[in-house]
């Protein structure tokens, strides 16, 4: 249903690209249930968005919560057109020295937090045989950096659970996007970020100068979150959307460097490669 009134589920709506799309939508006339880990959040968010929208109480890391939130949202708004996997946040660091329990909870949040929504939203969008799902992955999600390791694993993860669930829901009339940013203005590289300084100096060239160059430019980044929400209001509304959809010109050009660097290496090594199963029968 190009450019018609749609109802939104946003999780992760404090900041970032969140806050920027709930506003977007509530201005265009949609509706919007929007999800933040901290009540006042929420009521704030429901009475500013009045008859339109809703405050949703959500951690995505809290497994039992989240099919109450959804029911929440769909109760409120009467169905769900667009759902936004949004909640995430990077954790910095050499791949060797992050802590096991930061890995973990990184990967709780930006992967099982996002399939947790997922499976909680699918039965109601098979339902209705309509949908669209937008996963905020990252540039990171198809191109890895020194000391962003951890998050590129999660992100890389997010991105092949999404393309496995378009071959899986397209039948069905439900679509999938995975959008992948390059730096906005919000606060991934600063307060939302965790940061795991090397202790080793044999990484201080690769991953700490990373690091260091991320934090650098944290508020300075390009790219702007409420262009970036328009995309995905344009998006939504296009009668093809695409799979993969990078946002801004860095993530566009790494998006091709990786698909030249990936081709290059295949077919340098493709006679290897394709020398590993039985010899064919003549």
């Amino acid at each position: 249903m190009p450019n018609s009134p749609k109802n939104w589920f946003i999780t992760g709506a404090s900041s970032g690209f969140g806050e920027a799309l709930a506003e977007l939508l509530l201005a265009k006339g949609d509706k919007v249930a929007a999800t933040f880990r901290h009540q006042n959040q929420a009521d704030e968010f429901t009475q500013k968005a009045g008859a339109n929208g809703r405050g949703v109480v959500l951690d995505v890391t809290d497994a039992a919560r989240v099919p109450g939130a959804v029911q929440e949202a769909i109760a409120a708004l009467g169905h769900l057109d667009v759902v936004v996997n949004n909640a995430g946040y990077g954790s910095l660091g050499p791949i060797e020295e992050i802590d096991e329990d930061e890995v973990q909870r990184q990967f709780d949040v930006n992967v099982f937090g996002a399939l947790r929504v997922l499976r909680a939203v699918l039965p109601h969008l098979r339902a209705r045989k309509s949908g669209h799902i937008l996963n905020i992955t990252s540039i990171g999600g198809l191109r890895a950096f020194p000391g962003v390791g951890i998050y590129n694993g999660s992100k890389f993860a997010l991105e092949g659970i999404g393309e496995a669930l378009s071959k899986e829901v397209g039948p069905l009339g439900i679509r999938v996007t995975n959008i992948e940013p390059s730096g906005f203005r919000t606060k991934w590289a600063g307060e939302s970020a965790t940061f795991t300084k090397p202790k080793n100096a044999d990484y201080d060239a690769t991953a700490g100068k990373n690091m260091g160059d991320i934090q650098g430019y944290s508020g300075n980044q390009p790219g702007d979150p409420v262009r970036a929400a328009q995309a995905m209001y344009d998006v939504v509304n296009q009668e093809n959307p695409p799979l993969h959809l990078p946002l801004g010109v860095a993530a566009v050009k790494g998006a091709r460097a990786k698909i030249k660097e990936l081709s290059d290496e295949v077919e340098q090594y493709a006679s290897v490669g394709e020398g590993a199963d039985f010899p064919a029968e003549k």
